[in-house]
């Protein structure tokens, strides 16, 4: 039996922003903040199965997370789904850059439009989504930024190049934010997930074979679902990690 989620009781009407937030990591970041009872927002692309997850959580907790439909590529309207969010609930706290797309490709079939679409999908909305946040944090006095990165590109895997490249490059740009951002008490930080045995990459990437080929390089001799995430995220959004910024923290259950 699992042990009770970790109760950070200062995350109670803090406003929160996740993208990616209807589907897979994002639904249980979604899920951990609003059981916080944190103010919680999230733009996804996924309309249908993002109301589906506001109207769970409505039930389950008598809170209704807002959702904003919007495509992360575009990035007049990552800026738009700040302003309304900020609108809606008031200058933000914590922003969790969360969503990604880790596509297959093959060296020999990266086009210019499959590179650029890698970096859209998993890099440069991070930045700008960082961009907008930023001056509603200075006027709530600070904030945490959490933004997901991977193993991914630690791993000398052939067939993502595009996407280890975003990855490593969300590291980067946490580090140049926590300079940038630190004077105004705005924190950024990254969470490197290992394997995270969701829906989706059963569906498309993984089967019994690779699943057990990371298990057996793990001392946690379980699969990492969604959920293990969480806690290291609230984590990094509380005042427990008031001193935390410039830093990764790789939730893989010991592969590396």
């Amino acid at each position: 039996m699992p042990l009770p989620a970790a109760q950070f009781h200062d995350l109670r009407d803090r406003r929160v922003l996740i993208t990616g937030g209807g589907t897979g990591i994002g639904a249980a970041l979604v899920d951990g903040f609003v059981r916080q009872g944190a103010q919680v927002a999230f733009v996804d692309i996924d309309a249908a199965t993002s109301l589906e997850l506001v109207d769970r959580l409505s039930v389950e907790t008598g809170y209704r997370p807002l959702f904003i439909h919007a495509d992360l590529r575009d990035i007049d309207a990552v800026r738009r789904a700040v302003e309304t969010v900020a609108a809606t609930l008031g200058a933000l706290h914590v922003l969790v850059n969360n969503a990604a797309r880790d596509d297959r490709q093959q060296l020999e079939d990266v086009t210019e439009e499959s590179w650029d679409e890698s970096q859209a999908v998993n890099l440069r909305h991070l930045f700008f989504m960082s961009q907008a946040v930023a001056p509603h944090m200075r006027q709530a006095g600070g904030g945490s930024i959490i933004n997901f990165s991977s193993i991914a590109f630690l791993l000398n895997m052939a067939e993502i190049p595009a996407y280890a490249t975003a990855k490593a490059g969300i590291v980067g740009l946490t580090k140049s934010l926590a300079g940038k951002l630190g004077p105004d008490n705005i924190r950024v930080n990254a969470i490197l997930p290992g394997m995270i045995v969701t829906e989706r990459q059963k569906k498309l990437w993984l089967d019994e074979t690779a699943i057990a080929a990371m298990l057996d390089k793990q001392c946690l001799k379980r699969s990492l679902t969604a959920d293990d995430l969480v806690g290291p995220c609230l984590y990094l959004a509380s005042n427990c990690s008031m001193g935390m910024t410039a830093q990764t923290m790789i939730i893989d259950g010991g592969a590396l």
